[in-house]
C-alpha cells in the first residue's frame, strides 16, 4: 500500500470517527500538521433525526452589519454563532461585524420557521410590492407570484418554466409602491426555495440554518443594486477586446475552419474581436491537450488569429479523464486533489471523455494545481478561457450530477469537510476562481477573461457568464432581455445570450433581430450547436448580413460608453444594464416592460415579435425628455435608440475590431440637453488591459454642457487620472429629437459652441431629419418573412403555440408538431411539470407500440378552439392524420366548474378504410407519451394502488417499470415530489388502459397509458379519456428533504 493510499484511509477513519453520531452536532477541531481543521459532525445535508415534532418559530433576531441600512437577520444568537462562511461576500468577515455607528432600526423583519432541519424565512412587504432579480431565470422579468429553486443544473433547452437554472442567485429585489428598493439575500450555498407567490412576500426555505441579509429600503433600485454588488464583490474589469463581439460554435472542428470563420468577418467588413473553440479541439475531450491532427499548433493558429485582430477564447471542463498516463489525471492523483464518494475514494462520473475524475476545488491545494495548469496552457497564446459543465454536469444519472454524498474535503475558511449537497452550488465559482488565478499569474500585465456556465453570488468577481442552451426561438429571444437583466440586478452585469440561439435553427429573421438586439447586451456573442445550420451573421441571406452588420457596427461605435459603464460597474457596483423601470421606479407601468432596457442614460427599444416591427410598436417611455438617435443606421429589424434628457455618451469608430483604435482618433459625443438646458457625462479611457489603471494610470473625464443665451457649451468639468488627455479631435452632436443633430467640431479639452437656430428652423431640421429616417425605414432591404431554413424544423419554430388557460393552468400547445403539450404549468403551486423543446419530449401520443410512431410529429389540424371567452370551458380539438385512412384525435379541456382538472380525450378513429380491408385498419395503439420534469429528481417517485389492491411507491432506482392486468393502477396514479409537498394525479378509465409504463430518464419521468392492440374501425374507435390535477401537501417538509 502506497504512503498516500494509507494516509487517505487514515484521514477517512478520522473524518466517520468525527462525525459519528455521538457528537451530537458540534464541532469538532482537529490539528493536523500546521493547520487547525473543523469538521462538523452532522454534515452538511445528513439530518439529524427530529427530535419528536419540535417546531422553532419567531421573529429573527438582528444586527446591523457594514453600513447604514443593511442588516444580518438569524433564528437565534447560537445561529449566528453557528453559521457557516459567507462565500456570497467579498470579505467573509464582513458578514459577522457589527457596525456600532449606526442609529437606524429595519424597517422590515423577517419571520421564521424551523422544523425537521428546514428553515423557512418570510418578509412581508406593503401591498403593491414588486419582486425582481432571482438571479439567471427564464421566464418573465417580474418574478412576483413565481418560484424557483437554487440548484446549479445542466438545462439544456430549458423553457420559460424551468425552475433552476445553470446558476444560483437566492437572491430578490423588491420595489415597493413608492419607488423604494429593498434588498435579500438567503446566505446560503444549499438548494434553496425563493417563493414569491403570495402577494408581497418573500420567502426563502433552505436547510437549516443561514442567515439572511437585508439591504434598504433605499431611494433607488439601482442603490440597493449597487451596494448589494459592493458587498458580494465588484464585476472584475474586462480588457476592453472582451466587449467586442465573439463568435462560437459547438464546433468549428479544425484549425483550418476557424480561419475560414475569422477570414470571411474581415472580408464581409463585419465587426469581431474573438473567436472560440469547443471540446472538439481536444485530443479526446482531455483537457489542457489538443487534437494532434484537427489543432496540430495551436501556436501557429494564435498568431494568425492575433496578427488579423482577433483573440482566441479555449474551453475547459472539470471531469478529468480517468486514464493513468494522461498527464493530467496523473498529476492530480499524485496531489489527491479529486472529489470523492462516501466511503472515501475518487468519484468517477461519465462526461465527454467517458469516465471522469473531478478536482475538488473547495481544496486550495486543489485549485493551485488547477491554476498551475491553467498557467501552463495559456503559453499557447490563450486569451481566455471557457469553463462549461461546471454545475457540475455528470451523464447517465436521474440528477445530472454527481452523488449529494459525495465528500469535499473544503478549507476550513469556505466551511470544512462537507458533502456535495453543502458545495454543490459553489462548484462553478470556485472552478472559475481557480482559472481566473491561474490566467493572471501567467500574465500581470494581462487582465484574465473567464467566461462560466455555473455560478454563485459573488462569481462575478471573477468571470462573465452567458443564459446556457437556449432555444432558437422567438420566445427566447424575448426572455433573453429578461434574463440579463434579471443577471445584472442580482450582481453579475457581463451577461448575455448565445445570439440566435443555441439549440436548432433559427430562421433569418430571427436570426438578424436577435443580433440587433444582442449587439446591445453587455456581453455579446453568437454560439449554436453540432446538427444545426450554420449560424454565422452572413449565414442567414444578404439581407440578414447587411441587419448584422449594421448592429455589429452600432456596438463598436458605443464601446467607450459601454467600457465607462463597466468600470463605474468594477468600481462603484453601479449595474450595466438594467430595467427601464430603474429611471422611474414609482411609475408602475414600467415595471413590467419587456421590451426595453438602459444601458446608462441609453434606452434601447426592440421589437421580439416576427410580426411587429419596432418602429410599428407603441414605445412605452419613462417622464421626461427622451431623443430618438441613430447613426444613420435605422433598420425595421434594429432596435430603436433613445438618449436621455441631460445626459452625455461618447461614441467613436465602427472599429472592425479594438485593436484598430487608438487615443487620438477622433472623439464624438451624443448630447441630450434637459428641461433645464444641462447635460453631464463621463467617459472613462485606460490601455483596455492589464492594471496600470490601478496606479493610476487612467483618464475619467466629465463632460457638461449648457445652453445660455441660445448658446450652448461643451467643455471638461473635471477630471482624474494620471494620463496626458490625447491631442484629438473632438465631434459633438446635440441631439433635438427624431434623429435631428446639431454638429460642431474641436479639440478635446477645450470649450466648444453651438449656436441654437430659431424655432421655426429647428423644426425645419427635425421634420427633415424626420422624413430621412421614414425613408430609410421604408426602402431598407427587409430579411424576407418566409421562415426559411435548411431543416422543416426552423419553420415550426417560427410559430406561436396555442395556449389554453384557467384560473389553476396555463397550457401551450404545438398543433403543427403532433399536437405537442410543450407546456403545463400549475399556477397555484408554481410548478411546470412537462419537460419540452417544441419537437422532442412534453406531452406526446402515438398509434402505434413503437416510440415516436405516426401520430408524434405530424402536422394536426385545429378542428375547434373555444378560448377564455367560452362560458362552460376552454379547449382545443384537433386531428392529426396518421395513415392508412385513421385520424388521431385529441381534445384538451379546462373545465370552468373543474378549474383544478386538465382533462384530455384521445381517440384513434377510422374515417376511410378501404372495403378491402373488410373496413378494418391495421394494428395500432393509442399511446400516451408524457415525459414529465423532475424539480428533485432523488427525492420523486410515483405512487398508486394496483387493481390487485397492492401498494406501489416507484422510485428512479430502474429505468422503466411495466404494468399490465392486475398490476396495473386501479384508475390513478401519482408523480410525488416529497420536497416540494405537491403530487400531479393522473386518473383514468382503467378499461381504457392495458398497460401502464414507467421511464425514468435524467430529471425525467415519462408515464405513460397505452391501450390495447388491435385493429380499429368507424364503429370501433380506440380511446384514452384521462386527466391531470396537482394536489398540494400542507405539512412539514420530509426529515429526509435536502
Amino acid at each position: 500500500m502506497t504512503v498516500t493510499k494509507h494516509k487517505q484511509i487514515l484521514q477517512q477513519l478520522f473524518f466517520w470517527f468525527l462525525t459519528d453520531p455521538l457528537f451530537g452536532g458540534k464541532i469538532i477541531n482537529w490539528k493536523h500538521g500546521a493547520r487547525f481543521h473543523s469538521v462538523v459532525s452532522k454534515m452538511a445535508g445528513v439530518e439529524a433525526a427530529a427530535s419528536g415534532s419540535d417546531v422553532q418559530s419567531g421573529n429573527m433576531v438582528f444586527k446591523p452589519i457594514l453600513e447604514e441600512g443593511v442588516f444580518r437577520f438569524d433564528c437565534s444568537a447560537d445561529d449566528m454563532d453557528a453559521a457557516f462562511p459567507s462565500l456570497s461576500f467579498v470579505n467573509q468577515k464582513d458578514r459577522d461585524t457589527l457596525l456600532l455607528t449606526t442609529k437606524g432600526k429595519p424597517s422590515f423583519t423577517p419571520t421564521f420557521e424551523c422544523v425537521a432541519g428546514q428553515q423557512t424565512v418570510k418578509i412581508e412587504l406593503p401591498a403593491g410590492t414588486t419582486f425582481y432579480g432571482t438571479g439567471e431565470v427564464s421566464g418573465q422579468l417580474e418574478r412576483s407570484g413565481k418560484r424557483v429553486f437554487t440548484w446549479n443544473t445542466d438545462a439544456w433547452g430549458y423553457g420559460a418554466g424551468t425552475t433552476s437554472l445553470y446558476q444560483s442567485h437566492p437572491w430578490v429585489l423588491a420595489v415597493i409602491p413608492s419607488g423604494e428598493a429593498f434588498g435579500v439575500l438567503a446566505d446560503t450555498t444549499r438548494r434553496c426555495e425563493i417563493d414569491l407567490r403570495k402577494e408581497s412576500t418573500i420567502m426563502f426555505c433552505a436547510p437549516s440554518s443561514f442567515p439572511v441579509i437585508t439591504f434598504g429600503p433605499l431611494p433607488l433600485p439601482v442603490d440597493v443594486v449597487a451596494l448589494f454588488s459592493r458587498i458580494t464583490g465588484t464585476v472584475f474589469m474586462p480588457p476592453k477586446w472582451s466587449l467586442g463581439y465573439h463568435q462560437c460554435r459547438y464546433s468549428y472542428d479544425s484549425d483550418i475552419r476557424v480561419r475560414e470563420i475569422s477570414r470571411t468577418f474581415r472580408e464581409k467588413g463585419i465587426p469581431c474581436d474573438v473567436i472560440w473553440m469547443d471540446i472538439d479541439y481536444m485530443d479526446g475531450f482531455r483537457c489542457f491537450t489538443f487534437d494532434k491532427e484537427r489543432f496540430s499548433d495551436p501556436q501557429s493558429l494564435v498568431k494568425d488569429l492575433h496578427d488579423t485582430g482577433f483573440k482566441a477564447i479555449w474551453m475547459l471542463d472539470p471531469g478529468i479523464k480517468h486514464e493513468e498516463g494522461y498527464f493530467v489525471y496523473d498529476s492530480g492523483s499524485e496531489k489527491d486533489i479529486w472529489t470523492q464518494t462516501a466511503d472515501g475514494r475518487p468519484f468517477v462520473g461519465d462526461v465527454w471523455p467517458g469516465p471522469c475524475v473531478f478536482p475538488d476545488f473547495t481544496q486550495s491545494k486543489a485549485r493551485l494545481w488547477w491554476s498551475s495548469l491553467v498557467k501552463d496552457f495559456t503559453e499557447y497564446g490563450v486569451d481566455g478561457i471557457w469553463n462549461d459543465m461546471n454545475e457540475p454536469a455528470v451523464f447517465k444519472t436521474v440528477t445530472k450530477t454527481m452523488p449529494e454524498s459525495n465528500v469535499h474535503r473544503g478549507d476550513a475558511e469556505l466551511g470544512g469537510c462537507q458533502n456535495h449537497a453543502h458545495y454543490h452550488n459553489v462548484y462553478g465559482m470556485l472552478m472559475a476562481r481557480s482559472t481566473y488565478e491561474g490566467m493572471k499569474v501567467a500574465d500581470e500585465s494581462k487582465r484574465p477573461f473567464v467566461l462560466t456556465r455555473a455560478g454563485l453570488i459573488g462569481s462575478q468577481r471573477y468571470a462573465a457568464t452567458w443564459t446556457g442552451d437556449n432555444l432558437s426561438t422567438w420566445e427566447h429571444l424575448h426572455m433573453s432581455i429578461s434574463m440579463v437583466l434579471q443577471l445584472g440586478i442580482s450582481g453579475q452585469p457581463l451577461a448575455g445570450p448565445d445570439i440566435g440561439g443555441f439549440c436548432k435553427n433559427a430562421t433569418p429573421k430571427l436570426f438578424g433581430r436577435w443580433m440587433g438586439i444582442g449587439a446591445m447586451f453587455p456581453f455579446s456573442r453568437g454560439h449554436s450547436e453540432k446538427d444545426t445550420s450554420d449560424h454565422e451573421p452572413w449565414s442567414f441571406g444578404e439581407e440578414c448580413e447587411e441587419v448584422c452588420r449594421l448592429a455589429l457596427r452600432r456596438r463598436y461605435r458605443l464601446l467607450p460608453h459601454m467600457y465607462t459603464l463597466f468600470y463605474l460597474a468594477h468600481t462603484k457596483g453601479i449595474p450595466v444594464a438594467v430595467p427601464t423601470f430603474f429611471v422611474d421606479s414609482k411609475d408602475s407601468k414600467l415595471r413590467t416592460n419587456e421590451n426595453s432596457f438602459m444601458l446608462g442614460p441609453l434606452l434601447i427599444y426592440a421589437s421580439t415579435t416576427p410580426d411587429q416591427r419596432v418602429h410599428e410598436m407603441q414605445h412605452t417611455l419613462p417622464e421626461g425628455i427622451w431623443l430618438s438617435f441613430d447613426f444613420d443606421d435605422s433598420h425595421p429589424d434594429l432596435p430603436a435608440l433613445y438618449l436621455q434628457g441631460g445626459s452625455i455618451i461618447p461614441f467613436s469608430h465602427p472599429y472592425q475590431h479594438v485593436g484598430e483604435a487608438d487615443p487620438s482618433d477622433d472623439l464624438s459625443m451624443l448630447i441630450a440637453l434637459d428641461e433645464n438646458g444641462k447635460a453631464e457625462g463621463v467617459l472613462y479611457e485606460d490601455d483596455g488591459d492589464g492594471y496600470e489603471y490601478t496606479k493610476g494610470e487612467y483618464l475619467l473625464t466629465t463632460y457638461v454642457a449648457e445652453l445660455q443665451s441660445s448658446v450652448v457649451t461643451i467643455r471638461v468639468s473635471k477630471y482624474e487620472g494620471l494620463w496626458k488627455r490625447p491631442k484629438r479631435r473632438l465631434h459633438v452632436h446635440l441631439l433635438l429629437g427624431k434623429y435631428a443633430t446639431l454638429d460642431a467640431y474641436g479639440v478635446d479639452g477645450d470649450s466648444i459652441q453651438i449656436t441654437m437656430p430659431s424655432e421655426s428652423e429647428v423644426s425645419d431640421i427635425v421634420y427633415a431629419s424626420n422624413k430621412k429616417f421614414t425613408s430609410r425605414i421604408e426602402t431598407a432591404r427587409q430579411i424576407p418573412n418566409v421562415e426559411k431554413v435548411s431543416e422543416a424544423k426552423g419553420i415550426a419554430l417560427s410559430r406561436t403555440p396555442v395556449e389554453l388557460k384557467s384560473s389553476d393552468w396555463v397550457l401551450k400547445v404545438v398543433p403543427w408538431i403532433g399536437g405537442r403539450i410543450l407546456s403545463m404549468e400549475h399556477i397555484n403551486s408554481g410548478t411546470q411539470w412537462l419537460h419540452s423543446q417544441f419537437d422532442i419530449d412534453g406531452y406526446e401520443e402515438y398509434s402505434g407500440t413503437e416510440y415516436q410512431s405516426a401520430g408524434c410529429l405530424e402536422e394536426y389540424t385545429v378542428i375547434d378552439h373555444a378560448g377564455e371567452q367560452a362560458k362552460e370551458v376552454e379547449s382545443l380539438s384537433l386531428e392529426g392524420d396518421v395513415g392508412g385512412g385513421l385520424v388521431l384525435e385529441r381534445t384538451i379541456s379546462l373545465p370552468k366548474d373543474e378549474p383544478k382538472v386538465v382533462q384530455i380525450d384521445s381517440s384513434i378513429v377510422a374515417r376511410s378504410i378501404g372495403a378491402g380491408s373488410g373496413g378494418f385498419s391495421r394494428v395500432v395503439c393509442l399511446r400516451v407519451h408524457p415525459t414529465f420534469s423532475l424539480l428533485h429528481p432523488t427525492e420523486s417517485y410515483v405512487s398508486f394502488v394496483s387493481i390487485n389492491g397492492s401498494q406501489h411507491d416507484c422510485w428512479p432506482t430502474c429505468s422503466e417499470q411495466r404494468f399490465e392486468g392486475d398490476s396495473r393502477p386501479n384508475g390513478e396514479w401519482m408523480l410525488v415530489d416529497k420536497c416540494l409537498g405537491v403530487t400531479l394525479v393522473n386518473k383514468f378509465n382503467v378499461s381504457q388502459v392495458h398497460k401502464c409504463l414507467i421511464h425514468w430518464g435524467t430529471e425525467t419521468v415519462n408515464m405513460e397509458l397505452m391501450s390495447e392492440d388491435r385493429p380499429v374501425s368507424d364503429k370501433s374507435a380506440l380511446t384514452i379519456c384521462h386527466q391531470y390535477e396537482v394536489r398540494e401537501k400542507k405539512s412539514k417538509p420530509a426529515s429526509g428533504w435536502i
